[in-house]
């Protein structure tokens, strides 16, 4: 399913919503175009036609309140370790507690890495000193405004570069 990037009306990232939301938005007049798909795609009906969306702003501004630390999340983990390993750099398949919870490690940004089934399996409930292993970046917790997205399907579409480099309000 093709996924639009929802601004608010200051311009600051919302969220991502299906095309089908984003078309209800635009003819409700709740939201307006920002930037058309780059593939030139048309939505076509019996009585009107547009170009897909790629970005679309709300009229109105909507009030999000401020998320001092992103939640700790499966998926969002994934993402920030971009699906490789912590330990060899293979691809990455579940969660490693870095300082194990059974010695316990807390469930925090800073103590959880992506890791591969091998390392996880051969690492269980070990320090790292034990086995002499050292990580490839320091886990820390992410930031920035694409981290802020409300949506869990954010897919980094390149069009959307421009509107997530722009500054918080």
């Amino acid at each position: 399913m093709r996924q639009v990037l929802l601004l608010n009306a200051t311009y600051e990232p919302l969220t991502t919503l299906s095309l089908h939301r984003a078309v209800v938005l635009l003819l409700r007049e709740k939201a307006d175009v920002v930037h058309h798909d780059g593939h030139g795609a048309v939505l076509r009906s019996a009585t009107c036609t547009f170009d897909v969306p790629s970005v679309i702003r709300l009229r109105r501004y909507v009030r999000i309140p401020y998320r001092t630390r992103i939640p700790l999340t499966r998926a969002a983990l994934m993402r920030r370790d971009n699906f490789r390993c912590a330990y060899c750099g293979q691809r990455a398949e579940t969660i490693d507690h870095v300082i194990p919870r059974s010695k316990g490690g807390p469930h925090t940004w800073e103590n959880c890495v992506a890791s591969c089934m091998p390392c996880n399996h051969h690492k269980a409930d070990k320090l790292l000193e034990e086995l002499g292993w050292t990580l490839h970046v320091t886990p820390a917790a992410p930031r920035g405004v694409h981290w802020r997205l409300i949506g869990a399907q954010f897919d980094g579409d390149p069009q959307w570069a421009p509107y997530l480099a722009r500054p918080a309000a």
